[in-house]
């Protein structure tokens, strides 16, 4: 199977995981991307740009690995297309400032710190961790569902995977 093919059947997993439009949002077909594979050739991640396919080389930027659940993790910048592709607040928890430094250095949110969230997450789910104003902190695993996370005081809302630099925006 070709990268092409293998980005086509990606696209319609993550339209499945995330909604309509995930999948040109995450693996445009105009974009340059590079796919590694396992070594039974099983797609592992998708990162942009055209890089070193090897698995665990460090170059370029991680978009999403997949799982063998056939479930995706995002990458930052990964995240960061999902929320360029859906409005607010579609796959984000919101949280105070108070929050803002640590989710910046990975460390996971906290449901008394979540502000707002989306109605539609349920625990497991991907999600964006942002302030007010929408910029990300971080991505990673909701725990709790979104009105839970608004609800409880206690509790991680949010297992995130990969923070925000503060000079990263």
């Amino acid at each position: 199977m070709t990268d092409a093919d293998t980005l086509a059947d990606l696209r319609t997993a993550a339209d499945y995981q995330f909604g309509a439009g995930a999948g040109d949002a995450l693996f445009p077909p105009a974009d340059t991307l590079t796919v590694r594979r396992s070594s039974g050739g099983r797609p592992r991640q998708v990162i942009d740009g055209d890089v070193d396919d090897t698995p665990g080389s460090s170059e370029g930027d991680r978009l999403v690995s997949y799982g063998t659940d056939g479930r995706f993790t995002l990458g930052l910048a990964g995240g960061k297309r999902i929320g360029e592709a859906f409005a607010a607040p579609r796959h984000r928890m919101v949280v105070g400032d108070e929050s803002e430094p640590f989710v910046r250095e990975g460390r996971n949110a906290f449901a008394k710190f979540v502000t707002a969230a989306d109605d539609g997450i349920r625990p497991g789910d991907e999600v964006l961790v942002v302030d007010e104003s929408g910029a990300i902190f971080g991505v990673g695993r909701a725990e709790l569902s979104g009105a839970e996370a608004e609800q409880l005081g206690s509790g991680v809302a949010v297992k995130t995977r990969d923070g925000n630099p503060a000079d990263d925006e």
